[in-house]
């Protein structure tokens, strides 16, 4: 039997909360290696993960999803194209599936919004 069509603003929301806990973790291994972040830190690495933190914390809790689900979905091409791609076109080669989800995924909330439980929904915005 399939989910019924009225859960879908709170499965939208079950979404945004594990793909932004996902995301955030990012954040969190980059600054305080849990778990441990396996490549030396650069600049640009500490801009990402700055934004996947202050970002993920955001949808997480759907403050501002529209707008801040567009930029991480940018954030997550920029990442495809400029660590993955270079490393051959496949994205299940070149270790960018995630890359490539996440900005697709983040896409899909900037258009939809964060659902049924998010502040943005309390707020009369969601």
């Amino acid at each position: 039997m399939p989910i019924p069509a009225t859960w879908s603003r709170r499965l939208l929301s079950v979404m945004r909360i594990v793909v932004a806990l996902v995301f955030f973790s990012h954040g969190i291994s980059k600054f305080f290696g849990l778990p441990p972040f396996p490549m030396a830190m650069t600049p640009l690495l500490y801009v990402a993960g700055i934004i996947e933190v202050v970002g993920g914390a955001l949808l997480i809790v759907g403050l501002f999803t529209r707008p801040v689900a567009f930029l991480l979905s940018g954030m997550s091409a920029a990442a495809y194209f400029l660590a993955h791609a270079p490393q051959g076109p496949f994205p299940i080669a070149n270790g960018g599936e995630a890359a490539v989800l996440y900005c697709f995924v983040f896409l899909y909330l900037a258009a939809a919004g964060g659902g049924a439980w998010s502040v943005d929904a309390g707020r009369g915005r969601g």
